[in-house]
């Protein structure tokens, strides 16, 4: 029988909520924006669509099965893996994403005339491909095995042969910290973010070494080309440090629980790392909106065309029935 739900768990899930209406509609924008303006079709775009389907999925997804483990439900183990599993794979799909736009954006500054050649539609489909087959591996190594099955039966004193118990759902009972420490942050989360790191600092280094140049040779294509090339840098990388800092807190706090055990972490600090991953689904639409010009259009495009007119014609239609009465 289900406990009942406490003030506390009732001002998790509205904010959860909340996360989840804001995310889901502006990751669906990005990826409606991309779809109708034909200045967004370029392999970066391909990249931020993949990180916006990524970002969907956490609130339309992630964030209710978030909802049902903070309630702990009375499950069977492995039917609380495959509720644990999904943000595992999402966010390892959303690093690799941001790891993929930084070598694109990385290639378009040093090699400018050959990466049209180079990075074809076709292959930034494979390479998005690739990102989520490895996200799926990643997210799915618990179910293979690494997960928290042989210590919860040593536990309980259970025979070995029985796999069908019945447990309190809760995301720290089924997933391993060793494995959220030792393989999904030191090997999956961490060095991407660090490569990214030195990638954006590259980019950021060649594209100041060609505006200097440009300068001084007054040269205006060239010097339009790197001007833009750094905006669009700037505001990516701005998305991979928004990123970095929702994800952070939450695998210090799994560190200190494996490398700590006897250490008590406040839940609130849990919770609020809690939100922060969640949020980061939110923050990216918003982040386009603001510092990206293509995005910006795109939206007000699909604003004036879809809702704006047909609340101006609803209105008119409205009014001119009852004139006509």
């Amino acid at each position: 029988m289900a406990h009942p739900i406490s003030a506390f768990q009732a001002a998790y899930i509205s904010i959860e909520v909340l996360i989840a209406l804001v995310s889901v509609p502006g990751n669906i924008l990005v990826i409606w924006a991309v779809k109708m303006n034909q200045a967004l079709r370029d392999a970066t775009f391909c990249f931020i669509v993949s990180l916006a389907v990524a970002d969907v999925a956490v609130g339309a997804l992630v964030i209710p099965l978030a909802i049902i483990i903070n309630i702990g439900p009375q499950t069977e183990f492995y039917t609380c893996l495959m509720v644990a599993c999904p943000v595992l794979i999402l966010t390892e799909s959303s690093i690799l994403a941001l790891l993929a736009i930084a070598v694109d954006r990385y290639l378009r500054v040093k090699i400018p005339v050959r990466y049209k050649s180079m990075v074809t539609p076709r292959r930034a489909a494979v390479a998005i491909t690739c990102c989520w087959i490895v996200s799926f591996v990643v997210g799915l190594t618990p179910m293979f095995g690494w997960n928290n099955l042989n210590k919860m039966r040593r536990t309980q004193e259970l025979n070995s042969s029985h796999t069908g118990f019945v447990i309190t759902c809760q995301f720290e009972t089924v997933i391993s910290m060793e494995y959220m420490v030792y393989f999904n942050f030191f090997v999956w989360v961490l060095p991407p973010l660090l490569l990214m790191l030195l990638i954006y600092l590259e980019v950021f280094n060649l594209i100041r070494k060609q505006l200097n140049k440009k300068v001084s040779s007054s040269s205006n294509d060239p010097q339009k080309y790197y001007g833009k090339e750094l905006k669009i840098a700037k505001s990516l990388a701005l998305v991979l440090f928004l990123f970095a800092l929702s994800w952070l807190p939450l695998h210090v706090l799994n560190c200190i629980t494996l490398f700590c055990p006897s250490c008590q972490t406040p839940h609130i600090l849990t919770y609020i790392a809690i939100f922060l991953t969640h949020g980061n689904s939110a923050m990216n639409p918003i982040v386009y909106a603001f510092r990206i010009k293509k995005f910006r259009t795109a939206f007000l495009q699909i604003w004036n065309q879809y809702f704006c007119c047909k609340t101006n014609k609803n209105a008119t239609s409205t009014t001119t029935a009852e004139t006509g009465n």
